[in-house]
């Protein structure tokens, strides 16, 4: 994640704070800041809508497309902090008038939105929700969007629309809102490149597909990937994968490994000669410095570190690549790595193979690098659970973390859902209870 996108994400937040502490006679500080949530969540619920679309320019600002996804991921949760927090803050202020019809119908949107969020969100995080359903809910998240940014301009407030802290905000939800209806067009009407289909393979456990560019085609760099769509799949989604092959003619490869229903069915789905739009390239997993290096690949993350190995110059500094997999007759792409080791003499493979009891661990890595280990660059892909003991173990032989690389092998990620599900449950309660309190009341 780059350190400018945090900054630009903290300060633009900021900056409704600024506005709102600038205007005279306001007495009701509380409010005020009920008033700055409320803001401060729509900014990052836009910025969510924006890093959605994928546009150019995004990963520049953000970093990595698997970072922007993990950013997207923890700006909706702080939007559904503030909004919570904003909810519970009476945001009401005297002397504002009193309301009319579209004040009241700008409060009952404000309601709906914040208990549909409520769910959403949680559902968001829920990494056992089928994708289809989980993607889903993002489209849903910007309707409830839409109707915070109508709660937005027609509220009761203490300026106007047309004061700095209107205008800035609804430039937010304006941006939001285009972004969220580039979201809602199909796939086949975005921006992307058609490839046709020249070949299938069968290696290891995984299907490769090998492609030709109908047209310009991409100019990705080793390590990248792709967003595909497949016409001949029985969904409409499109899906990530790494480019495990990047060819002179612009021919590409993927690599397929069956994971889910999609990956699963793909290879009954698809036949030389089917289109394929492709749209990228995306990415940031790239070749770093000029000094040792040490890439790791769990399974089929091997795919990235196969256009590496192919770009990988013989006067370039030695390369110990470690390949873990249960059995070599299951490994994707072992013959063609082979290969490539023999013609570069810095490529050194280190095939570890967990049906003979081998395991990969921060001391066999030490073991076979030497005392050199603590100044190579270590790359990482594969299961998350490897990566984390690998790093973990690496960081006592001197690996520093911001030489361990890797990309998020899941876009999908929670954040401690029981918690997170018992602390929203907890809050919906006290909601409804606090709005039958007051109807009580009245």
């Amino acid at each position: 994640m780059k350190p400018i996108g945090l900054i630009i994400l903290v300060v633009t937040t900021s900056v409704p704070a600024l506005q709102l502490f600038l205007l005279p006679n306001i007495s009701d500080n509380a409010a005020l800041f009920s008033q700055y949530l409320g803001m401060a969540a729509l900014v990052l619920m836009a910025w969510g809508q924006i890093m959605a679309t994928r546009f150019v320019g995004i990963e520049a600002i953000f970093g990595g497309l698997d970072r922007v996804y993990v950013l997207h991921k923890w700006a909706g949760i702080f939007a559904m902090t503030a909004i919570l927090l904003h909810d519970t803050i009476d945001a009401d202020m005297r002397g504002l008038g009193s309301e009319t019809a579209l004040n009241e119908l700008a409060e009952t949107l404000g309601e709906l939105s914040l208990y549909g969020l409520l769910i959403l969100v949680v559902i968001s995080v829920a990494t056992f929700i089928p994708y289809h359903l989980w993607k889903w809910t993002h489209k849903a998240m910007g309707a409830l969007f839409s109707a915070g940014t109508f709660h937005f301009i027609f509220i009761m407030k203490p300026f106007a629309m047309s004061d700095p802290a209107g205008i800035y905000t609804g430039l937010f939800c304006l941006a939001g809102l285009i972004a969220y209806i580039w979201t809602l067009l199909p796939d086949r009407m975005r921006l992307a490149h058609r490839y046709e289909i020249t070949e299938i393979d069968q290696t290891g456990e995984t299907t490769a597909v090998t492609m030709k560019p109908v047209g310009k085609g991409l100019t990705p760099k080793p390590g990248q990937f792709g967003i595909f769509r497949f016409a001949g799949s029985k969904t409409d989604e499109s899906h990530p994968f790494s480019f495990s092959k990047i060819g002179e003619d612009k021919a590409l490869r993927v690599t397929v490994k069956k994971l889910g229903d999609f990956t699963t069915g793909l290879a009954r789905t698809i036949a030389v000669g089917q289109d394929v739009r492709v749209q990228g390239p995306f990415g940031r997993f790239n070749l770093r410095g000029t000094g040792p290096q040490i890439w790791i690949a769990g399974g089929i993350g091997i795919t990235p570190f196969l256009t590496w190995a192919e770009a990988l110059d013989t006067s370039a500094a030695q390369v110990d690549l470690f390949y873990c997999v249960r059995s070599r007759t299951e490994a994707p792409h072992l013959s063609e790595i082979e290969a490539f080791e023999a013609v570069k003499p810095n490529l050194n493979l280190h095939v570890i193979l967990s049906s003979e009891g081998q395991r990969a661990s921060a001391k066999v890595v030490s073991d076979t690098v030497g005392p050199n280990l603590g100044a190579a660059k270590v790359a990482f892909c594969g299961p998350i659970s490897l990566r984390q003991s690998l790093q973990s173990g690496l960081r006592s032989y001197g690996v520093a973390p911001r030489d361990f690389h890797y990309e998020e092998f899941e876009f999908r990620t929670g954040v401690g859902l029981g918690r997170l599900a018992n602390w929203v449950a907890n809050q919906t309660l006290l909601k409804v209870a606090r709005v039958a309190s007051i109807r009580s009341i009245r």
